[in-house]
């Protein structure tokens, strides 16, 4: 037997980083018909942001990727006069994965500490080769040595 799941929302939570925030982030809000109008359940939200703990995107993402899902077999119907385009409701969250996804892989690198500290590996006049009188830049040892 599942559990019976419960869709609410208070605009006044959105401060705080929790169920509240994620539903206006995803424009999840219309929670009033509950499943029929809402997306995610409150525990869906819950147990995503649990287990993506201090990583929010991870989780939104999460989150978005599942309802393209869930929204991805609705097709747009016709019925007489009456037209249904569920397709439009399903790009609207592809593009929101999208734009997510590419936040996410967006990565600074960092050079290690441990390597950049000390005496530096790379130093001017390392090319230089006396014994054949040449130097860096392809000058001769004997012509970069001469006073100006």
């Amino acid at each position: 037997m599942m559990a019976e799941r419960s869709y609410t929302y208070d605009p006044t939570k959105i401060k705080e980083k929790g169920k509240d925030r994620m539903r206006f982030e995803l424009g999840d809000t219309m929670i009033e018909g509950g499943a029929e109008t809402a997306a995610l359940s409150d525990e869906e939200i819950n147990a995503v942001l649990e287990m993506y703990p201090n990583k929010w995107k991870k989780a939104k993402l999460a989150l978005v990727e599942s309802i393209c899902r869930r929204f991805s077999y609705e097709v747009d119907t016709d019925v007489g006069p009456l037209s249904l385009g569920l397709q439009a409701r399903v790009e609207v969250w592809r593009e929101m994965y999208k734009e997510l996804k590419a936040e996410l892989n967006y990565s600074v690198p960092s050079a290690n500490p441990a390597a950049i500290s000390g005496t530096p590996y790379f130093y001017k006049g390392m090319m230089d080769n006396p014994s054949t009188g040449r130097k860096e830049g392809g000058e001769n040892v004997s012509q970069a040595r001469k006073p100006l």
